[in-house]
């Protein structure tokens, strides 16, 4: 696990170019503590660079990078880990490939060596990483199927950079790179920012699944789609492919749990936290370390669920309750590490939990998109429900229905109970077959932007590169869930894990996304995924069996955090000088007609306004401490 840097540089010296990369790797410490590596070569009128800070956890002593193929021709710098290096490596022994490391990096660069970019397929596993292939003088960029791990990259002229983190890159630009207006409204309607897009224009984001293809004396780029040579499974019976479902989700947990050092697993209550620690417990005889966190809000606080089930499988568990002077001195650093706006709230409790876990194992399994995989989100339904409902309720009357519903549900304190979901599901009703898209908007919705920002920065269908790419794909549970594989999980929750876990100099890893088990539930009858109004059926029926009666019924909060009220205690002060007229006015960005009141009726507690707040207090605490702010523009 690291962090990984690059460059291009025309007319530029080798030590011009460590220097820069120094630089780079420095701003990512944090992702590498152990270890640094270097590579520089002059090739034609240019001088290529990669670069990593490591975070030793497979074959600690010996897997310093870059690291060369046998032939000494490729080499690679990696962030990640690959979970079935070990087979891989086996099937190169027999073509007479040899290994002077353990680690899972030099499988990866003589994998190359031996079948191309066909090898990034082959990998189960996480992954960010760059390939120069001299003989070819060809640098890859790839990333994983899932976008588990990060990559940006930017081309400036005869320039070419990329790394694993925007910081690295914007340190060594020599120019100011600016706001994307589309990456702007995209943020604002969703919370976070997916790929290809970064808040900036000049900088984007490696699609996951993909492959740069880079040409160092000409610049030329290509961007390939990785190959995955799928398994095709045959028609099951439900009571055969629950047996399958179980089987895959023990494998999986395995592969991710045999670390050259100590590992744990995040137990939050929830089904799919549960399941992984069951599953980790069942592959040992020691107890296993489990860790939860909890609120000092009630309503927010699930701690009861997690100690049930550190009970059931006679865990080591570790509780961290968070209160708001906890996270008060942590609160920048946690947001300004993202490095552009995001808005997701449960970032905050998961870099708690990363670091207090930290100081008990290195690497921690989660249950993170289990939701996606089998179908266990409350916004699955709404495909069934917006059919339904627009065949029967005329658009003119729906409008009367969501302005009454507006009243009825309207909320003045951050409980997201059943009012905040039934105001949610009516705003996202569409006749015009974009409802998904609206229920994922969780900050404002379309027609919302056209009144928060000025007419210049305001872009109409924001959202329509991703739409194009799923085409008419908005319909089924299966389009849903490959919606979210794009965007959801890519843009946000991956995101969250990555950068608040490497944060803390901490490892985790999701038994869920693992390729043939998305695979395999792709090829699954919906209804076994959604049986009536029963989520995750049947995964909750691969496991039934070791939980008490109706365990994995039970519903749950989620990693939710009550920023909603510290915008009006904690916050407040802050919030109140991004919501000056004068510094709006001058920012360029926002109407203030909109936005002062939005804020204050929140304040007031006249409505509450938690998630629009949020997401425009984040973008604000990002821009005001980049070089974009105007006071610092001097």
């Amino acid at each position: 696990m690291c962090g990984i840097n690059g460059l291009i540089k025309f007319n530029s010296t080798k030590d011009e170019t460590l220097a820069s990369l120094e630089l780079m790797n420095h701003q990512i410490l944090h992702r590498g503590p152990d270890d640094d590596g270097f590579f520089v070569e002059e090739t034609g009128d240019k001088v290529l660079g990669m670069a990593m800070r490591r975070l030793a956890i497979i074959d600690p002593k010996g897997g310093k990078q870059p690291i060369y193929s046998n032939d000494r021709q490729k080499l690679i710098v990696f962030n990640g880990e690959i979970y079935n290096y070990q087979s891989l490596r086996k099937e190169l022994e027999q073509k007479g490939y040899r290994f002077s490391t353990q680690s899972d990096t030099e499988v990866i660069v003589n994998l190359y060596d031996c079948f191309g970019t066909d090898c990034f397929g082959m990998l189960d596993g996480m992954f960010g990483l760059s390939i120069f292939d001299k003989t070819l003088n060809k640098l890859f960029i790839a990333r994983d199927f899932f976008g588990e791990k990060p990559l940006y990259y930017c081309q400036n002229g005869k320039d070419f950079y990329w790394a694993s983190e925007l910081k690295s890159i914007c340190k060594v630009l020599d120019f100011q790179p600016g706001i994307d207006k589309e990456a702007l409204n995209i943020y604002f309607q969703l919370t976070y920012i997916p790929a290809p897009y970064t808040i900036y224009k000049e900088i984007k984001k490696l699609e996951a699944n993909h492959i740069l293809e880079v040409s160092p004396d000409s610049l030329d780029i290509k961007l390939l789609e990785i190959k995955q040579d799928f398994k095709t499974y045959p028609a099951l019976n439900l009571p055969k492919a629950t047996q399958l479902v179980h089987d895959l989700v023990q494998q999986s947990v395995a592969s991710r749990s045999i670390p050259d050092t100590a590992l744990g697993a995040f137990l939050s209550g929830g089904v799919d936290s549960s399941i992984v620690s069951l599953c980790l417990a069942q592959q040992t005889d020691q107890k296993i370390d489990t860790f939860s966190i909890g609120f000092d809000k009630k309503s927010f606080d699930e701690t009861k669920k997690s100690r049930t089930v550190a009970k059931l499988i006679n865990s080591n568990h570790h509780e961290f309750i968070i209160s708001e002077k906890d996270l008060e001195e942590k609160l920048s650093v946690i947001l300004l590490n993202f490095d552009e706006p995001f808005a997701d709230s449960s970032a905050l409790a998961s870099y708690v939990a990363a670091n207090k876990t930290k100081d008990f194992v290195k690497v921690a399994l989660t249950g993170d998109g289990g939701d996606e995989v089998f179908g266990g989100y409350n916004k699955y339904y709404i495909g069934k429900l917006n059919q339904k409902y627009t065949r029967l309720v005329p658009a003119a009357v729906h409008r009367k229905i969501n302005s009454l519903g507006n009243f009825l549900f309207k909320t003045t304190d951050d409980q997201r109970g059943i009012q905040l979901k039934l105001k949610r599901l009516l705003e996202a009703i569409n006749y015009e077959g974009d409802f998904y898209y609206n229920i994922i908007s969780l900050g404002f919705q379309s027609n919302e932007t056209q009144d928060l920002f000025l007419s210049e920065q305001y872009v109409a269908n924001s959202l329509a590169y991703y739409k194009n790419k799923t085409g008419e794909r908005n319909k089924s549970l299966s389009d849903f869930r490959e919606i979210d594989r794009l965007l959801s999980l890519e843009g946000d929750s991956l995101v969250k894990v990555d950068r608040t876990s490497m944060l803390s100099s901490f490892e985790c890893r999701t038994p869920f996304l693992n390729k043939e088990i998305w695979n395999f539930s792709n090829q699954l009858p919906e209804n076994y995924l959604i049986k009536a109004w029963d989520k995750k059926y049947i995964l909750k029926a691969a496991f039934k069996q070791y939980f008490p009666d109706g365990f994995l019924d039970k519903s749950k909060q989620g990693f939710g955090v009550p920023v909603g009220d510290w915008l009006r205690t904690l916050l407040k002060d802050e919030l109140l000088k991004y919501t000056d007229k004068d510094s709006l006015e001058k920012q360029q960005l926002f109407n203030p007609a909109y936005i002062i009141p939005m804020v204050n009726n929140h304040i007031n507690k006249t409505t509450d306004n938690t998630f629009r707040v949020w997401t425009f207090y984040c973008f604000q605490k990002w821009y005001y401490n980049s070089h974009l702010a105007p006071d610092n523009s001097k």
